[in-house]
């Protein structure tokens, strides 16, 4: 096998769920090999290193074998090494900080149950005249 298109290699290790994704990437500018981007058709060779920026990380392949159909994750590494540093991937687990800022009741816009009860007590209203 000469070589086998990256979109198709990046489902198969399972860098991705679907080819679809891949493909979407390489059109993103979120795939890039040897520092440069490159097309879902490109053809890949053993030994090429390729980035891939999902969020907020930076995923690092080693490609070491090609593949054509997916293969179980317990296969992926005799044809991927997985080059990631530890610290990318603490990147995905950070705590997520929300910006909720309690209100009191009655200031500002009314909560969705709120604006329930005051359109109840106007169709009340409506109703007994």
């Amino acid at each position: 096998m000469d070589g086998v298109r990256i979109d198709k290699y990046l489902w198969a290790i399972r860098a991705f769920k679907t080819r679809t994704e891949a493909t979407d990437a390489c059109n993103g500018g979120k795939v890039k090999i040897g520092g440069s981007n490159c097309k879902p058709s490109r053809p890949l060779k053993i030994g090429e290193v390729i980035e891939v920026r999902k969020g907020s990380a930076v995923f690092t392949y080693k490609v070491l074998a090609f593949l054509e159909k997916r293969v179980g994750a317990a296969l992926v590494a005799d044809y991927a090494e997985n080059l990631t540093p530890q610290s990318e991937i603490d990147k995905l687990h950070a705590p997520v900080e929300t910006f909720f800022v309690r209100r009191e009741r009655g200031a500002g816009r009314p909560t969705k149950k709120e604006r329930r009860t005051i359109d109840a007590l106007w169709d009340s209203f409506d109703s007994e005249e």
